[in-house]
This record gives C-alpha cells, structure tokens and sequence, in this order.
C-alpha cells in the first residue's frame, strides 16, 4: 500500500476525484455526496471500525474550572442539551435544523447522513469521557505511531461537571 499523507486536509477530496488513490477518508456530507454524484462509493465507515472514540473534546486550564465553573457547567449543560435533542429527533427534524450549515447539500443527502451516524451509534449521547474511550484513542494513535507516551485518564480527563450534568 502507498499511504499519500502530503496533501492539504482541504484538498484532499479534490485531489481524490480527480484521480489521486484508490481509496480516501472523507467526513460527511461529503462522502455522501461524491456517492451520489458516482465520484466513488463509501466502503467502511471510520465511525463504525474505530469503535467509541472522544472524536470532539472541549480542552480548558484547571485555572478556568477552578476559577469560572459556573461557565463550564452551563456549557456543559447546553452540550448535554443537544445530545439529548440529537437522541430524540428523527433525522428529517435534524437536518432541518442543521442544514443553514451545509448550505451546499440538500436536505435528502443531510438525512442519509443522519441516518447513517445514528444507525452506527456514532452520535455521542453524553458528555462523559471514559476510560474505555479515552484509552481506545490512545491505542488507535499508538498503532499508528503518532503517540509519544500514554496518559492515564484520572491525569488529563475531568469528567465532574460531564458527571454532574449526567445525574
């Protein structure tokens, strides 16, 4: 296998329709939509193989949660929000709301996508990093070699107010 890893993240969809490759990693919607348009044809899904991964984290010094935990919690109460709204809404209702984002995909492909994250379980539903997730991310960039050294969980992951919210 020959690994292309010196294209531009924002070229890399380009650079694969117009014959780069055999195969890509593209984020939705726009596998979706080379799919539709015959550009190629989505194969696996990242979501699925990788298992239960923090693909979104929120980062901030102790000093700010220490300092301006009213901010974190409301924050975080509002992240919870969304997932549970994410949960509880079909993806026609989603789409609706998300689509002003996707200006250049219709509201069909923006469905399929939904869809598709919510058949693979890739919507997260809460906002607690656990260990299970937070380790499998470590052994995904150990594989690869992209991990200097292993952190333990309890050392750079606060789950309280994600815990608080939760309850």
């Amino acid at each position: 296998m020959n690994l292309i890893q010196n294209i531009d993240f924002a070229n890399v969809a380009t650079a694969f329709a117009s014959g780069t490759g055999d195969f890509v990693q593209l984020f939705e919607p726009t596998a979706s939509v080379f799919e539709k348009e015959g550009k190629g044809y989505i194969v696996a899904s990242f979501g699925t193989e990788s298992g239960h991964l923090p693909y979104t984290v929120y980062m901030a010094k102790e000093s700010y949660l220490k300092e301006d935990k009213e901010t974190v919690e409301k924050f975080t109460r509002a992240l919870k929000k969304a997932q549970d709204w994410v949960q509880e809404n079909d993806a026609a209702e989603i789409a609706k709301v998300i689509q002003p984002y996707f200006e250049d995909t219709n509201i069909e492909t923006m469905e399929t996508v939904i869809n598709r994250y919510k058949e693979q379980g890739s919507f997260a539903t809460d906002p607690i990093l656990d260990e299970e997730e937070w380790n499998n991310l470590q052994n995904i960039m150990d594989e690869a070699g992209e991990l200097p050294s292993r952190i333990s969980h309890e050392e750079l992951v606060n789950t309280d107010f994600a815990e608080e919210v939760t309850k």
